[in-house]
């Protein structure tokens, strides 16, 4: 079966070296083995992204040489589609309404995990209708989840393991305001776009099992996962948009792309130079293997 790979950023700002870290891998995994490249535009926040910034998502992908053979429909314009799963999972009895505030979730007296994320622990699960009418706000959606432990075989992280239940409780799927949530719409958008192999950062790694039960509930198959390092400045912090200076508007005018993408190439372990390549020709010589597997810390010097 041919490997169908996607690159879904979000067009908020300029891509930075973190994105195209990653976009880069997704690419290369599927093109190395004569596959399908999708992109698709995550655009669930209307009032942070834009046409104009998807447009230099395009301009700057192609510019390095990292091309894609369809895009499928922004999640911006799919509310309907995302409407129907919906659906079908208060079909199955699985939606109840969340009245919980941030500040509930986050305080002190929730149960969290080591990291400090919290662990929704139910509060809203059983309240009667008497009690859900007297809440005078829009409530969210959360999904109920089993008692089950899911395993994620990463291609970059090996065995991850995640109960549900105790590790994350019940999730939301849609907000207060009606949006749906990355978790359902990224599960509905990889499941109709026929999606083999879901390549991103290792910040995502804990998503994996929560869009495996959602993908089980709807029917959709279970893509393998590449779960990627992050790039790192050298003062340990973590590339993001905010680090002007490493986005693709500054650097489109400082280096050519098969500058950069040598340099990213050898910065994981592709290569054993940091020596100007295209897309194309790291596709020749690609192997997960060769690819670091802790954070990588990046001087473009």
């Amino acid at each position: 079966m041919q490997p169908v790979g996607r690159f879904a950023p979000t067009p908020s700002g300029r891509m930075h070296l973190g994105n195209v870290f990653a976009g880069m891998i997704a690419w290369l995994s599927v093109k190395s083995r004569g596959g399908e490249m999708i992109l698709r535009m995550e655009d669930l926040d209307t009032q942070r992204t834009s046409d104009a910034l998807a447009q230099l998502l395009r301009e700057d992908l192609t510019w390095l040489g990292l091309t894609w053979d369809r895009e499928t429909e922004p999640q911006s314009k799919r509310s309907k589609v995302y409407d129907r799963y919906f659906e079908r999972l208060q079909e199955l009895d699985l939606l109840y309404p969340c009245y919980c505030t941030r500040s509930q979730l986050h305080s002190v007296n929730a149960p969290h995990l080591s990291d400090g994320t919290y662990v929704y622990a139910g509060t809203c699960r059983d309240l009667t209708e008497a009690q859900r009418a007297a809440f005078d706000r829009a409530p969210s959606w959360r999904v109920k989840v089993p008692d089950k432990l899911w395993t994620v075989q990463d291609l970059m992280q090996g065995t991850y393991r995640e109960n549900l239940l105790t590790d994350c409780g019940d999730f939301v799927v849609r907000r207060a305001d009606g949006v749906y949530v990355y978790q359902l719409a990224v599960t509905v958008d990889d499941g109709e776009a026929g999606v083999t192999e879901v390549v991103r950062g290792n910040d995502l790694l804990s998503s994996a099992p929560r869009q495996m039960y959602l993908q089980e509930l709807f029917g959709f198959s279970h893509p393998a996962y590449g779960h990627v390092p992050m790039l790192m400045s050298v003062d340990g912090r973590r590339l993001s948009k905010r680090d002007k200076d490493l986005d693709l508007g500054v650097l489109r005018q400082k280096m050519k792309p098969e500058q950069l993408l040598g340099i990213l190439a050898h910065a994981c372990g592709l290569t054993e130079k940091p020596e100007a390549v295209s897309a194309k020709e790291l596709a020749t010589v690609f192997s997960w293997d060769k690819i670091k597997k802790e954070d990588i810390y990046l001087t473009l010097t």
